[in-house]
């Protein structure tokens, strides 16, 4: 790229900046302070100056790109060493043990044998990265030169999402869901974990720091059931969670503050970026499980040599080029699932330490053996009771479920508008059982009169209410026995089952990102003296993004490509609303149920009048002032004041 620079050799030639970008710089040590040092945007300056054009250093027209799994941060990688590396697309290979892209976004079946979905992904406008990729995808159903971006406002903006069912209970009623719940001692103690440093936090549980006051709040049962948080997991996650949907806090009552595709994620993501990226020449070699890379290591220096790889039973090892470059997903959430049907409870014969043998954690396990700088894959991979949950879909035609879910949607299910808002939580449920029905038809073929809905559990180790099994032991005809009961429809179950197909998906590892970790723990994305090497997916450490997200997948890819590259680009940190006073103080309204926080009525007389008059929520339900202490003090003042003017 020299040729494309050479009009501006003076500048860069007299440069101390070129060639040194940070690509991940970290909000949360950065002081913000203009400097003549300081050219670059501020680590979280979101906006339209960071949508400058990469410019490699040199050309890499030659180098070959080998990515390790077509899940959607592989997929998002090939996509930026195309648009910001401009390297070839016929230079990328994907290399997947499954038979089919997309990792855990999947959705695949049909309206005869069943459809399924082992998961879904709550999506939020914030997410910086996701929608740089996507706007640039062509649109799954829309014309050219539409995007997949396009779409996804196009029925966003029109069809707002929202709850009237979020939490039931008593055999389907629907339970009051207007507060959170959470008492004053527990509001001081998130306030404390927000001001917490990150690092005082390895290895820490939820309840190790949570009392049962907060973990037994309707604010703890929106929250768990919406990210699928455990209370053994992660505080460290859960505190970066805080920061990075704390923007978001007060519409997670009713989930107005979610946005949610048309179709299944594959559908809805995959499907277009494959078709993107296979029209730019990219191959996808499917059936090819990579057990290990083999690293040169010199000093501090790491460079990959060979991928080997099994391929139909034999060993087959592929050379890496001193100009080519792997990226790896170091682990899979959805790694050796086990399926079921309405008449079978999925075949479980995996415990901690044949799962630690399955083939989703080989690589990383391998690359953990040669340096403390690929992390420590058994922190996550070593208690599978900890990490597993049961997910179900249902293949609906129409019965009295259908005729009872239609009293928890917000529209018609059977409009093509907003259903159920996102997930129904049973709160009396033993295995805190939730379910959800979203935009139909979930599928683009999907017939007119069926619905697909899913249906998940937290609880593994409970026996039901109404099905004296967990919920791993029970057949799908079962798992519907048990919703049916908390629907109150139990009388109606042979109508349910006979019109009614289960496909239920236990998954090992499904919260295994959450467990409890420590610095270290996780490698970076590009690990210290890796020259070729970057990983990426849920398992790989970035400053200050969360897990279990889209947008953290499509990050680890980015940072990888601009690493690797050396482009003159930065990606982002996270959308920095968590610094925003009018968040916090809507937050701070929102976790103390809009009623008086201290000080709020003295905040409201200064700003009263003022250009940031606006910046506190005013409810119309709750007219009758509330002033504090100190509020009625400095009207006392004034009357004492006005007592000397007379």
């Amino acid at each position: 790229m020299k040729k494309s620079t050479s009009k501006f050799d003076k500048v860069l030639n007299s440069s101390r900046q070129f060639g040194k970008v940070n690509h991940e710089p970290d909000s949360s040590k950065e002081i913000q302070i203009n400097t003549p040092e300081k050219t670059m945007p501020f680590s979280d300056q979101i906006g339209n100056y960071q949508r400058n054009k990469g410019i490699p250093s040199k050309s890499f027209d030659n180098s070959k790109i080998y990515i390790v799994g077509s899940g959607i941060a592989g997929m998002a990688a090939a996509y930026y060493f195309i648009r910001d590396g401009h390297i070839p697309g016929k230079n990328i290979i994907f290399l997947d043990q499954l038979h089919v892209e997309g990792g855990s976004l999947d959705g695949a079946g049909n309206a005869k044998e069943g459809y399924i979905i082992r998961g879904g992904r709550e999506m939020d406008m914030t997410y910086e990265n996701l929608w740089d990729l996507f706007q640039d995808i062509p649109a799954l159903e829309l014309p050219a030169p539409y995007s997949v971006l396009d779409e996804y406002r196009l029925v966003n903006d029109n069809d707002p999402n929202y709850s009237k069912s979020r939490l039931i209970h008593k055999q389907g009623q629907v339970q009051d869901f207007s507060k959170f719940g959470i008492e004053k001692k527990d509001q001081l103690a998130i306030i404390k974990l927000l001001l917490k440093k990150k690092e005082e936090l390895d290895d820490l549980t939820i309840e190790d720091y949570f009392n049962d006051s907060f973990l037994n709040s309707n604010f703890w049962y929106f929250w768990r059931s919406m990210f699928a948080f455990e209370n053994w997991h992660s505080l460290l996650e859960l505190k970066l969670y805080m920061h990075r949907f704390l923007h978001a806090i007060d519409g997670m009552k009713d989930f107005s503050c979610l946005v949610f595709p048309k179709y299944n994620q594959f559908d809805s993501f995959v499907t277009p970026l494959k078709n993107f990226l296979v029209d730019k020449g990219v191959q996808i070699q499917f059936n090819t499980l990579v057990e290990d890379l083999d690293i040169q290591i010199s000093g501090t220096t790491k460079v990959v040599q060979h991928i080997l790889t099994k391929q139909d039973g034999k060993t087959v090892k592929i050379a890496v080029g001193p100009e080519d470059f792997v990226i790896a997903t170091t682990s899979s959430m959805t790694e050796s699932t086990f399926y079921g049907t309405n008449d079978t409870a999925p075949n479980i014969t995996i415990d901690n330490k044949s799962g630690s043998e399955s083939d989703g954690w080989k690589l990383w396990k391998n690359l953990a053996t040669k340096s403390d700088v690929f992390g420590r894959p058994h922190k996550f991979y070593s208690d599978i009771k900890k990490s597993s949950w049961e997910s179900a879909t249902l293949t609906c035609r129409p019965s009295a479920f259908v005729e009872k879910l239609k009293e928890l949607c917000v529209n018609d299910p059977y409009s093509g508008n907003t259903a159920t808002g996102g997930i129904i939580t049973i709160t009396d449920s033993n295995w805190l059982m939730s379910f959800t029905c979203n935009r139909q038809p979930h599928f683009p073929t999907q017939p007119d009169d069926i619905l697909v809905i899913w249906v998940y559990s937290l609880f593994m180790d409970k026996k039901g209410n109404h099905v004296q099994k967990t919920m791993p032991e029970c057949t799908g005809n079962e798992i519907l026995s048990e919703l049916c009961y908390h629907l109150g429809i139990s009388d109606q179950l042979d109508n349910v089952i006979e019109n009614t197909i289960v496909r239920s998906s236990f998954m090992p590892y499904i919260t295994s990102m959450f467990m409890p970790r420590a610095q270290g723990d996780r490698p970076r994305v590009v690990p210290e003296g890796c020259t070729n090497l970057g990983l990426v997916g849920q398992f790989v450490e970035t400053n200050n993004d969360v897990v279990f997200t889209m947008e953290s997948s499509v990050r680890t890819a980015r940072i990888a490509v601009y690493e690797l590259l050396n482009l003159n680009k930065q990606v982002p940190d996270i959308n920095p609303l968590q610094y925003d006073i009018r968040h916090l103080l809507k937050a701070t309204q929102a976790l103390n149920d809009y009623k008086p926080f201290l000080g709020e009525g003295f905040l409201r007389k200064i700003l009263k009048g003022t250009y940031f008059e606006h910046i506190l929520v005013e409810r119309k339900e709750e007219k009758e002032e509330h002033e504090s202490f100190l509020t009625e003090q400095l009207s006392k003042l004034k009357d004492w004041i006005g007592t000397f003017r007379n």
